[in-house]
């Protein structure tokens, strides 16, 4: 018994860490923005072969319709989202395939496109290559991110007067499937920054009607909290209270980089001091320090305007560090270079406050929207979806079993919408091959009858 009593004396103090850890790592799980997802476009419907065979009707003629197209993926902006919450557990976006072709000449029914929702301040990546798609911060805005195939085409599309009655018709074009990063940067006018416990939930309490969490402990805040502000001469802005950054949170300590991202839609920033230095460091090397890990999150954050929040000061002491503060920051500026606006405040006593409001407020007013993403970011789009003629139609290639691989976009996709179950189908794929001058490209590299030519998986003897 003895010894079970000291075994947990022992383990009592790391008990309120090992809480506040899983605490930290729950509410953190709450709270999701970043996802990796997967989204496929509905595949178009197949062309159908059919012929007219009424009693009456001689020689009647094809009669297969076209398929339908098949459903895009389309993402659309939600402003009552707050996180990627939804895609934690869905991770997999798959549009439905269109209607076959019918007989009577009857178009299948095209697939509905699939809507998925996502929080404004979305930004969405190729998984690939890393380049932006596009950014998302519009309620209601939308951009199909994987587009539907079209439908293959039926027999009656093949008719022509050497060949009346073709058995020719076409599978559905696949959709277009992509691997996607999914990135929340909360969309806020003015972000707090600041060291834990300096006050900056408190302040967002008292400026705006959130309810964040307020405790006298570190990262009380582990959630990006959002609160409305209006002024007394009517202008109102979004304000973010950002997690408390510690030295070292832009290379991973603390929270780390986190909920570094959302303070990059910020306009304007708040730089939360506790000028009381009630935790025993010292407020000008607290200023550096946080200024330090935003620059090396991201040097364009020095470029947004940063209003110093000098708090606490109700307290003993203030008064003598904000001298000593001021000093500091003006012997470490260059002359030429205008020093940042200083507001001493109390959240607590609500002192201050308005003069800081009123300031942000003229300061947002001068302030454009910063761009997130240079234009060398982005992904090129393709609008156009025919084919360049300078471009080549075709790719040969040598496996080391000694085959010839075939590819290009053109080649695969008419690959891909042939129906090999029908002879006729498959002598019209080999003309259009021969038309694109795959035949005279293959015997110029040293195809000799009987090699294998692979397209994909599958495999045919080239002829000479």
């Amino acid at each position: 018994m003895d010894h079970l009593v000291c075994y947990h004396t022992k383990l009592l103090p790391y008990f309120p860490l090992v809480f506040l850890a899983s605490l930290v790592s729950y509410f953190m799980s709450m709270f999701l923005d970043t996802a990796k997802i997967k989204v496929k476009a509905g595949k178009g419907g197949d062309g159908m072969v059919a012929f007219r065979r009424e009693k009456y009707v001689p020689n009647g003629g094809p009669w297969g319709g076209d398929g339908g197209k098949g459903g895009s993926v389309i993402f659309r902006v939600d402003e009552g989202l707050r996180t990627l919450m939804d895609f934690r557990y869905n991770r997999q976006f798959k549009a439905q395939e269109g209607e076959k072709g019918m007989t009577k000449g009857m178009h299948g029914r095209g697939a509905e496109d699939l809507i998925v929702r996502v929080p404004q301040g979305t930004t969405v990546r190729d998984a690939e290559t890393g380049k932006v798609i596009t950014d998302l911060v519009e309620n209601g805005q939308e951009f199909v991110i994987a587009k539907g195939g079209r439908g293959g085409r039926g027999n009656i599309r093949f008719a022509t007067p050497k060949n009346p009655a073709p058995g020719i018709s076409e599978i559905g074009e696949p959709g277009e499937e992509r691997q996607l990063e999914l990135e929340l940067k909360v969309l806020a006018d003015v972000g707090l920054v600041g060291f834990p416990s300096v006050g900056k939930s408190t302040l967002l309490s008292v400026i705006t009607s959130a309810k964040p969490k307020i405790g006298a402990y570190h990262f009380t805040t582990i959630v990006p909290n959002l609160g409305m502000v209006r002024t007394k001469s009517g202008e109102s802005f979004a304000v973010a209270d950002l997690p408390g950054l510690i030295e070292g949170a832009s290379q991973g300590v603390g929270l780390g980089t986190q909920f570094l991202r959302h303070i990059e839609r910020t306009r304007v920033i708040l730089h939360v001091i506790d000028m009381s230095a009630s935790e025993g460091r010292d407020p000008y090397e607290d200023y550096v320090a946080i200024n330090n890990e935003l620059e090396a999150y991201n040097l364009r954050l020095m470029e947004r305007p940063q209003i110093i929040v000098a708090n606490k000061m109700d307290m003993p002491e203030s008064e003598e560090n904000l001298k000593e503060f001021k000093e500091k920051l003006a012997a470490n500026y260059d002359e030429f270079d205008e020093l940042p606006m200083i507001f001493p405040i109390s959240s607590l006593a609500h002192q201050g406050l308005e003069n800081l409001l009123e300031a942000t407020a003229e300061l947002l007013d001068k302030m454009d929207e910063f761009l997130l993403y240079d234009e060398s970011e982005f992904q090129e789009e393709e609008v156009y979806y025919g084919f360049d003629a300078d471009e080549p139609e075709f790719d040969i290639n040598r496996d080391d079993d000694a085959s010839w691989i075939l590819s290009g976009e053109k080649l695969e996709r008419l690959f891909t919408m042939t129906n090999f179950d029908r002879d006729e189908s498959v002598m019209k794929f080999a003309r259009q091959l021969r038309g694109m001058g795959v035949d005279e490209a293959l015997r110029a590299r040293g195809a000799k009858d009987g090699d294998i030519v692979r397209i994909g998986k599958f495999e045919f003897e080239f002829v000479d």
